[in-house]
């Protein structure tokens, strides 16, 4: 068996995760994508600037999608779940947020929220919130009392909480509340590419320690080779997680976009989602990721690259799903 038969047949066997996909769920295509790369699961974004209502009514929507796509698409609310969608064929929907908004100063809301299924909540994105800062702010103060209690509440229903855009003090802060594991769902690390949304060492350790996953992040921005990257640039990312917090704690955490216009992009790197920033620099159109893994039904080919690089078949399938499926298991349990 060659190498490239070899990979495909660990890849369809496996459990594959993404920790975090944005692109954009009214296209078709997406729908496709996911179901021809075999992909088991995703964390799916439906909030980043949005609150109460609009995140009610992304809700509402996708329980709509899972009703008329039920040959594609299985909602996830639990580890068994996934492991259905695996045996069934289809994709596991994790309903999740980057960002703590739509709560607004209500933390009875988050009950409410995982009884309609959401089960990965960012703390903040980018900027400041009522729960504590993001990368992107002026200063960071760390969690807020509220921020406190949030991680707490959290903690109690089996929500995981995402420290991918998340500030430096903030992240510190809710990895020593938190009495469960904590992730990154999709970040780098800093020391490998020097940019505000990839991670300090000591933050990235610190995660591990706890039992947490940190999804390798495919977005070209957060790349050294940045639009030029490859898949085999990505498995750099993922080898150099490795070397800095072990692999039982590396997962994938791509950052897709697919069907994603412009529009959506500005709107990304507004002052809280309304005002445009003077430093934006529109990106590029169509946005791809990296060469061998642009949209989902790529992703086997990262199966390849990891097992031409020395990778074994066991590390391969933590690496895929296996490690989120640990992490997911822990914390959404009663």
């Amino acid at each position: 068996m060659g190498i490239e038969d070899e990979a495909r047949r660990i890849y369809d066997e496996a459990i594959v995760i993404d920790g975090l996909n944005v692109s954009n769920w009214s296209s078709p295509a997406v729908y496709d994508s996911l179901s021809a790369g075999g992909v088991t699961a995703i964390n799916a974004t439906i909030a980043i600037w949005d609150g109460y209502p609009e995140t009610l009514d992304h809700i509402a929507t996708w329980l709509g999608r899972f009703r008329e796509l039920s040959n594609k698409l299985i909602q996830v609310k639990s580890v068994d779940d996934i492991r259905l969608a695996k045996q069934r064929g289809k994709v596991g929907v994790i309903l999740g947020w980057q960002n703590g908004s739509p709560i607004g100063d209500r933390l009875d809301r988050l009950e409410l929220f995982y009884s309609l299924g959401v089960r990965i909540i960012q703390l903040t994105y980018n900027e400041r919130n009522l729960l504590g800062n993001g990368c992107y702010e002026r200063t960071d103060g760390g969690l807020s009392h509220f921020g406190v209690e949030a991680v707490q509440e959290m903690n109690r229903l089996g929500i995981l909480i995402d420290l991918s855009h998340v500030g430096e003090l903030t992240m510190r802060d809710a990895i020593e509340v938190s009495d469960k594991p904590v992730a990154c769902t999709h970040a780098n690390a800093r020391a490998h590419f020097d940019h505000v949304r990839n991670k300090t060492d000591d933050v990235l350790r610190s995660i591990a320690e706890k039992g947490g996953v940190i999804g390798a992040n495919a977005f070209p921005l957060f790349l050294p080779a940045g639009f030029e990257s490859t898949v085999d640039d990505f498995v750099d990312v993922i080898e150099d997680l490795i070397n800095r917090v072990g692999i039982d704690h590396v997962g994938i955490g791509t950052d897709y976009t697919q069907d994603q216009p412009p529009e959506f992009f500005e709107w990304l790197f507004m002052l809280q989602g309304t005002k445009p920033r003077d430093s934006y620099r529109p990106l590029p159109d169509p946005l791809l990721h990296p060469l061998g893994m642009e949209t989902p039904d790529k992703l086997p080919n990262l199966a390849v690259a990891l097992l031409r690089r020395g990778q074994s078949e066991v590390n391969i399938r933590k690496i895929l799903g296996g490690n989120w499926l640990r992490l997911l298991q822990e914390v959404w349990s009663d």
